[in-house]
């Protein structure tokens, strides 16, 4: 990901900068596709990112409690968290995260629904749009705007392979 310039990023993204964040994602296969969230304000010109749902470890809560909350607020979707797939590390000028991804199963077959970010007022929300997404799909959206542990997929196994990205 690039660093952000705009005065609409830098107020969308004030509230994690400056500080290093453990953040938990899921990842959510249904028919060959995954549940992706676009966020905004992370690269130029308002253009999405695409990553799984999830978001920050609160204290006092399970990492597994993280994600089954962070899903739930992103998506609306109940899930159970299964087994852990991926480490990321994660590093710009402001913001600094080490990201953990796990297999996550749905409780029922229910539909997601665009949630949102309770840390955010409702016209500075970071989600914009929920997608079931194929691996054919993420390959023709320039790689910059998805996440990297989902830049190299050639197909739905590949995502339960474990990564482990470090910061070079």
């Amino acid at each position: 990901m690039t660093d952000f310039n705009t005065p609409d990023s830098e107020a969308l993204l004030a509230a994690y900068s400056g500080k290093v964040r453990v953040r938990v994602g899921g990842v959510l296969l249904r028919d060959g596709a995954l549940l992706l969230a676009a966020h905004r304000g992370l690269l130029p010109a308002e253009a999405p990112f695409w990553s799984p749902p999830g978001g920050g470890w609160q204290f006092g809560e399970s990492i597994r409690a993280a994600l089954v909350r962070e899903f739930r607020e992103e998506t609306g979707l109940t899930v159970q968290v299964g087994r852990f797939l991926h480490l990321h590390e994660f590093s710009t000028n402001q913001l600094q995260a080490l990201e953990l991804f796990f297999e996550v199963i749905a409780e029922d077959a229910s539909q997601p629904q665009l949630g949102h970010d309770p840390e955010h007022t409702p016209d500075q929300q970071l989600l914009t749009e929920l997608a079931w997404l194929t691996p054919r799909q993420l390959q023709q959206i320039p790689p910059a705007r998805v996440h990297p542990v989902l830049q190299h997929l050639l197909s739905p196994d590949d995502v339960f392979v474990p990564q482990v990205h470090f910061v070079k």
